[in-house]
């Protein structure tokens, strides 16, 4: 049976000691966060340490926190879920489109807007962790690559690097994985814009395939469809109106 997580908590808080900046308990699960000068110290201390032994590295997730907690989707008309939402074409979902319209870009170094979130599982004691650790640059992203101890962070720190922008210090061979050649950003951070930089076709006068500013025009798709029936008609306005169309038609009564 697994361990209770308030125990492995305890366990944790000893072996890191001060390297442990924040940490939480949810959903029997247990959170930490470091900070990036000991990121490589602390995974090879959960690792090696004795009473922990977190020998296997689950998944490393890329985060971008720029906007966070900013709902594109409120309104004062209609609620945030289901099919009543509507969207404001200028909000924080739309900052791709910044210095195209004038946009407010995210704001900056802040260093709390990249972050990677390390999931680990020690198969001897049965247990779960997740680490994570924020950069502290947000122009030029970059912690430590922890390939050395687990050979499977290579293309994980990869693939972060490709979607996010995130730098892996001392990674063996840091390039894109999941793009194609000559992809230009990185889409998963929230100002990449939703309809993208270039589009790709395939030329025959030239024989190749060649890249090109994107010629599609950006647009608000809104969920919230009215429709002109009787399930959005106003009893008293079809009444009024019915009494007015039979007073049109019998202009002597």
């Amino acid at each position: 049976m697994p361990r209770s997580v308030e125990k492995l908590l305890e366990q944790v808080q000893a072996v890191l000691g001060e390297n442990m900046t924040a940490s939480r308990c949810e959903f029997d699960e247990v959170e930490i966060e470091v900070a990036p000068a000991a990121l490589y110290s602390v995974m090879q201390q959960l690792r090696d340490a004795a009473t922990l032994g977190f020998d296997q590295l689950l998944d490393i997730a890329g985060v971008d926190y720029g906007a966070y907690g900013s709902d594109e989707w409120t309104t004062d008309e209609a609620t945030n879920t289901g099919f009543s939402r509507g969207v404001d074409g200028f909000s924080v979902g739309r900052l791709g489109l910044t210095g195209i319209y004038g946009l407010q870009p995210i704001e900056t170094s802040t260093g709390r807007r990249f972050a990677a979130v390390y999931h680990l599982l020690s198969v001897a004691q049965n247990q779960r962790l997740r680490v994570r650790c924020f950069a502290a640059d947000d122009d030029l992203p970059m912690l430590d690559s922890i390939v050395p101890l687990w050979a499977s962070a290579n293309w994980q720190e990869r693939e972060a690097f490709d979607l996010y922008g995130i730098m892996f210090n001392g990674h063996p061979d840091l390039r894109r994985i999941l793009t194609d050649y000559g992809f230009v950003g990185h889409p998963f951070r929230k100002d990449f814009p939703v309809i993208g930089n270039v589009e790709v076709r395939y030329d025959e006068n030239r024989g190749r395939v060649v890249y090109e500013p994107v010629s599609i025009e950006p647009r608000v798709l809104v969920p919230r469809v009215i429709r002109d029936d009787n399930r959005y008609t106003d009893p008293a306005s079809a009444a009024a109106a019915a009494a007015a169309a039979a007073k049109e038609e019998s202009p002597d009564a």
